[in-house]
Parts: C-alpha cells; structure tokens; sequence
C-alpha cells in the first residue's frame, strides 16, 4: 500500500469528520437561535425543512461537478463553502434571514456529502477492499466533536455566532490543509485488481446500471427513513409509551447511536469477510427484530436492547448502498451516490413526519411497527448487492 494511498484515506476521514461536525454545531445551536430569533417549535420545523431542501439540491449539484471536474477539485472547494456557511445561520435575527441562511448552509453541506462520497468511492477501489463504513462512522464521530465544543464554547459564554463563526474559520483551514492529499482521479481499469472489478459487477446482467442505482436509492430511502425515525422518537417512546423520566429517555437514542457507530467500525471487516450482500440482508433483518421489540415490550431493558440492535443493524447499510452506487459505474460515481444519497435523506426527513402522522391513528410503539416492514423489505431486496464472491460462496455452502 503506497503512502499517497494512505494520506488519501487520512484526508477522506479528515473531511467526513468536518462533514459531521459542521452539521453537529449547527444541531447544538439550535435551541439558542431559535431563542434569539424568537420563533416558535412549528416555525423551526418549517425552516428545518428548507435546510433539507438545500441539501437535497447540493447533492444532485455537487454529484455531476465531481464527475466532471474530480473529488480532488470539488471536495476541499465544497469544504470551504460549508465551513464558511456554517457561520450564516448564527447571524439572523429574524425567521427570514434564518430561512435564507439554512438553505444556503444546507446546500453547502450537502455538495461537501455527496462530493467526500464520491472520493471515498475511489479511495476504496483503490484498495481493493470494503472502507466505506469507517468513513461513515467518524462522520458521528464528527457529531461528539461538535456537542464537546459547542458545550465549552457555551460555558465560556461565546454566543452561538462567535461559536460558529471560529468552527467555520478552523473548518476552512483543516479543508484547504488536506486538499494535496486526495486522489488526483478515480482509479482506471489498468490501476485496480480485475478480481475486484468482477466482484462489483450487477447482480443481473441485463439490469442497467441507472436502473439498479435507483434501486439502491428506494433502499436507502427505507433504511434512512428508519434511522430519522430513531433520531426523534427514540427518547420520546421511553418516555410517554414506558413511563421513563426525561434522563433515563436520553439514553435511548445514544444507546442507537451507540451500537451504531460501533457496528460501522466493524462493518468494514465483516463486508470483506462475508460480502456486502450479507452486511445488508443480515444488518437490515438485526434491525428489523430490535425495532420489533421496542414496538411489542412493555420493558424498559427490552426497549434499550431494541433500541441497540435497531442502531447495530442499521449500521452498515447505508454505507453498503452508496459503496455500491459508486462501483456501479466509477465515472459517473459522484451523480450515482448523489441518487442514492439524495432520496435517502428524503427518507432521513420523512422518517420522524410519517411516524408523527401515524401517531394520530395508533400508539407510538405500534407506529414503529412500519420501520419492521421497511427493514424486512431491505432485508429481501438485499440481493442486488449479490457480487461474484457471494456467487462462490452460496456454491461452496451448497457443495457441503
């Protein structure tokens, strides 16, 4: 493995963190900007939504700019944009500017997503071996950063524009500082193991690669869905289904976090194991039975143990999905993962709403049991990431 190997690596960590914590300090501000501002929960809920829309639009952007003009250009550009924008929505004090602010910084962070996907594509066929889900676990790991500083920064009494705008100016530095390391292009035919390259062919040869990219996007939508609907009503079902007091409640969600982000440090172990057919169908049916007990148990040790295995087997999908909309076609990889990424953060929006709304005509616990159905649909479909090492395997476990 050659050094410039592993310094592009070292940067795709470094910018997935930067990813991660730019939107993690824009999340611990919030309740202080929307004091400042002086707007209502529902108010917020309708800015949130344009801060979505912005993201959404960055994606299918910034996907075909990497194309065209390489991660190497597009990745630190967008880095620097989403660090300078993260100082915008600190700014406002009126819901009209604030609304103007989230759908620039959206748009940002967006473009910076889908543009470090599309290199982590590259760097993992590079190495001949899954990495995907390391990425997308320091991504969280970018999320602590965000609410380590946010809480000193508050204690020093910074306001939360002073607080953004310093993580914005170290953001810049860090995005220009670890530009030199990306790969210059994505791989060539003449540069990658022809045994990988079989291993990532589609699971049915007539199948066409636009064809199987939107495949792998209505999954991603599913599993996101899932893990949005985890975000917001994790807490709230420990608390108003099983009686828990608001400090025993918070733990639901980090126990899901938890189990989450350790399950993508292991995932990338286990896909070059086992495949990441395997990762998915397994992951998505681990995910599907922890859902189903939080739905069905009154017991609070039963709703943490759910919660766990919902977070465990959630973890590695995601990044199997955009692994392999990137693979599907290398030359197009930034406008494949930006499909895939792109409706699964739709789901990642939908995910708390459908739940709300079905709220309205069951119970909480009862609502959770669509995030079953969609994990077992996952499970079921998880065949169009079937590569020809899952082939040699199913043949040799049928030979014994």
């Amino acid at each position: 493995m050659n050094h410039s190997l592993r310094a592009a690596r070292v940067a795709t960590f470094v910018y997935f963190i930067l990813c991660g914590t730019t939107m993690g300090t824009w999340v611990v501000h919030i309740p202080a900007i929307e004091e400042r501002v002086g707007i209502s929960h529902a108010t917020l809920g309708g800015l949130l939504v344009l801060l979505g829309v912005g993201a959404f639009i960055g994606m299918q952007t910034a996907g075909r700019l990497t194309d065209r003009l390489g991660a190497r250009i597009v990745v630190p550009a967008t880095g620097v944009l989403c660090s300078a924008a993260l100082a915008l929505p600190g700014l406002p004090r009126d819901p009209w500017t604030l609304a103007g602010a989230l759908l620039a910084f959206g748009f940002c962070n967006g473009c910076l997503d889908v543009s470090m996907n599309a290199h982590a594509v590259h760097v993992e066929k590079a190495y001949g071996r899954p990495v995907m889900s390391a990425f997308h676990a320091t991504f969280s790991v970018g999320g602590v950063l965000a609410s380590l500083v946010g809480a000193a920064t508050a204690s020093a009494g910074l306001s939360p524009a002073a607080g953004m705008v310093a993580m914005g100016a170290l953001g810049i530095v860090i995005a220009l500082a670890s530009a030199r390391a990306l790969l210059p292009a994505a791989p060539t035919a003449a540069d990658t193991d022809p045994v990988e390259e079989a291993e990532r062919a589609p699971a049915a040869e007539h199948r066409s690669t636009g064809g199987r990219v939107w495949l792998l996007a209505a999954l991603a939508l599913m599993v996101m869905l899932c893990e949005g609907a985890a975000n917001d009503w994790s807490a709230l079902h420990l608390k108003d289904i099983l009686g828990a007091p608001a400090s025993t409640a918070a733990f639901a969600y980090g126990t899901f976090a938890t189990t989450m982000t350790i399950g993508r440090l292991l995932a990338d172990r286990l896909a070059a194991l086992f495949g990441s057919m395997a990762i998915l169908r397994h992951g998505a049916a681990t995910a599907a039975v922890g859902i189903t007990i939080v739905a069905l148990c009154p017991w609070m040790s039963a709703a943490f143990a759910g919660w766990a295995l919902f977070g465990l087997g959630l973890s590695g999908c995601v990044p199997q999905l955009f692994s392999a909309a990137g693979h599907a076609d290398t030359s197009a990889a930034g406008a494949n993962v930006s499909r895939v990424a792109g409706l699964g953060y739709v789901g990642m929006l939908a995910g708390p709403a459908v739940i709300g709304w079905l709220t309205h005509l069951v119970a909480l616990n009862h609502a959770f049991v669509l995030l079953t159905l969609l994990c077992a649909a996952t499970a079921a479909a998880a065949g169009i990431l079937r590569t020809g090492s899952d082939r040699t395997r199913e043949t040799a476990v049928s030979s014994h």
